[in-house]
């Protein structure tokens, strides 16, 4: 009976080494272009304070943006979820790129690398200047069997729409109180 036990526990420790090994990785990619230059958009973007001021999904962010360093994200979600995460920031470049890995609990369980790129455009015919932000996320983990990242797609749009909102305005101060 021992080594009945023993046997399943070992077989079950194998399949579930496997299923983290082979955890399914999803991909979600977003663009829209911003009248305004890579450092007005970073203005926005790469000060925490400010996120409550403009931004619609993650309605708060405390921390320092400095590589290494760790964030207190609260999310809103379109249907009226609210939840916190606490991503560790992975890349910092002022007015290019902002990069951070959150994790659920532990690694390849629902894993998610944030990424916003900030790539800057000239208007044709114009000397305007403009941004195209690239917004996304990669996502690992063994909870990728049973959901699709596509449901993240209307917050990474929204939360668009608002930075470009906020952006083009001239006015908007980018100061956390």
């Amino acid at each position: 009976m021992l080594g009945i036990l023993l046997i399943s526990v070992l077989i079950f420790s194998i399949a579930l080494g496997l299923a983290f090994l082979r955890a399914p990785q999803a991909e979600l990619h977003t663009c829209i272009e911003i009248d305004a230059t890579p450092e007005r958009v970073w203005e926005l973007l790469g000060n925490p304070g400010s996120y409550g001021q403009w931004n619609p999904f993650i309605v708060s962010m405390q921390g320092e943006l400095v590589q290494g360093g760790r964030l207190i994200n609260q999310l809103q979600s379109s249907r009226g979820r609210r939840m916190e995460f606490r991503p560790q920031v992975l890349t910092v470049q002022a007015a290019r790129e902002l990069r951070w890995r959150g994790r659920l609990f532990f690694p390849r369980i629902f894993d998610g690398e944030h990424f916003f790129e900030l790539q800057p455009m000239q208007q044709p015919g114009t000397s305007h200047p403009r941004t195209r932000l690239m917004h996304g996320e990669r996502f690992r983990g063994v909870l990728l069997w049973w959901m699709d990242v596509e449901e993240f797609r209307p917050d990474f749009e929204r939360m668009n729409l608002a930075l470009k909102s906020a952006a083009e305005q001239q006015n908007f101060s980018a100061n956390s109180d």
